[in-house]
Order: C-alpha cells, then structure tokens, then sequence
C-alpha cells in the first residue's frame, strides 16, 4: 500500500481515515476538496484538474482522497490500493450537517482555504440520492480491478476503526 486512493459518498469519511491511514504509513495525503476549489468556491478547470491528479498520482506514495468521478480513472489506475467508503446514506448525512454547524463560517481542515462551510441543499441531496445515483457505477469500476489491485470496502465506522488498527506497518495490512 504506497498509493492509496480513498473515495465514497461526502460524510463517508474518507478524509479522516486518510489522515489517520496517512500518520500511521508516513504517507503524504491530498485532499481533492482542498487542491480542486480556489476561495469563494470556484473550481479549478476540468482540464487543470487532470493535469492536478496526474502530478500526484506520479509520486512514488500517496493517500488521495475525494470523488470527482469525472477523473476518478486517473486515481483508480494509479493506485495499488482503492478504499471505498460505503457507509450508510443515513449517516453520511448525518454527519454532513454536523460539519455544517461544527465549521460554520470557515473552511473545514481538508477543504481550501477560503471556501467556508455552508449549509447547501443540492449537495445534501447529492449526498442522499449517492447509493442509487453513484455507489453502482463506483462498484462496477471497482470490479475491473479485482485481482489486479488491493480493493477494500469499508461498510460502518466500526469496520474502518478496526482496519486502522490492523495496519501493522507499511508492508503489512490485515483487512477485517
């Protein structure tokens, strides 16, 4: 595990357990949310974030985490290693609005600077229609991967604590 691509639904997760997976295996992690917004919540150009993604996935070891399904390839063929954060819609809403009202008015940690937190209807529908609108075709890509690539599916918080304990060192991972 050198190259780690961590992706699933906003509120799954994926950029605590990146942090935490980054601490313990001394890997480098990128927030996609904090390298693909500029301030005021203005994307960087489809074509610039590419380019972005391709320059990271070229380092020899890295933790990126994010969807952006429209460069989700660029992620997925560089990595040796998917996880997928497939949590329950019910929580990942949860706790969507819970970061809303906890970072009220300034930017999350793993966001840019300058794109304050905000309480956003479409994003929160985004979040809730994720099962039925993205899970299937993130499983389907997934698929073509199996057996070429380490792919674990983390289904609970519970599942990702225990996965996070059972990293022994860099080499070594015990999946649950």
């Amino acid at each position: 595990m050198k190259k780690i691509a961590v992706i699933g639904s906003g509120g799954s997760g994926k950029s605590t357990l990146s942090r935490k997976l980054g601490e313990k295996l001394s890997i480098d992690v990128f927030h996609l949310d904090a390298i693909l917004w500029k301030p005021d919540w203005e994307a960087v150009a489809k074509d610039q974030q590419k380019l972005i993604q391709q320059q990271l996935v070229a380092k020899d070891r890295w933790i990126i985490d994010g969807n952006y399904n429209g460069t989700l390839d660029i992620r997925l063929e560089a990595a040796d290693c998917i996880i997928f954060m497939d949590m329950p819609r019910s929580l990942c809403l949860y706790r969507v609005i819970l970061r809303t009202f906890r970072h009220r008015r300034q930017p999350r940690p793993d966001m840019a600077t300058g794109c304050e937190e905000r309480f956003n209807f479409s994003f929160l529908k985004w979040v809730w229609d994720y099962p039925t609108d993205k899970r299937p075709e993130v499983l389907k890509k997934l698929e073509r991967f199996r057996g070429q690539k380490e792919i674990i599916i983390l289904k609970s918080p519970k599942e990702a604590q225990l996965f996070l304990e059972n990293i022994k060192n860099e080499s070594t991972v015990t999946i649950p």
